[in-house]
């Protein structure tokens, strides 16, 4: 099995983050979501097909998820020299977490590439654990 490497000037971001509480779609026992915006953005020199991901979600109550898997919200997108792809998505939770992750795919010779995602916490607001709240206005 070939070695994947982590390709200069391809990174990725979390462009923002927002929280909710509640409401009927969301199981009781994890009733906070986090919406995260993320952009992946391909300043090397060589063309990149994104095949996959993975997740890992630490939880402040020792539970570990790993979340992998083929695709990045159902596409596998190509990037050019200069070009980005940003998507949405998100993670339900009953307690604060951290999330680290990466996403892999292939350059244009066909080696394996990856790019790391900075950390972040999702953190529920401790003074409206029990409110509804919206800080991104939506």
């Amino acid at each position: 099995m070939s070695q994947s490497y982590e390709l200069s000037g391809l990174t990725a971001r979390l462009d923002r983050l927002c929280y909710h509480h509640g409401g009927a779609s969301l199981p009781a026992d994890r009733p906070h979501a986090f919406v995260y915006y993320i952009t992946i953005r391909n300043a090397s020199a060589s063309t990149v097909t994104l095949l996959g991901r993975k997740w890992v979600v630490e939880q402040v109550d020792g539970e570990r998820l790993v979340i992998e898997g083929d695709k990045i919200v159902g596409e596998t997108p190509r990037l050019t020299p200069g070009e980005e792809f940003s998507y949405n998505s998100f993670h339900v939770t009953g307690v604060d977490a951290t999330v680290h992750g990466s996403f892999h795919g292939i350059d244009e010779a066909g080696r394996k590439v990856h790019v790391k995602l900075p950390p972040f916490e999702m953190a529920i607001p401790r003074e409206n654990r029990d409110a509804a709240v919206n800080p991104c206005g939506e």
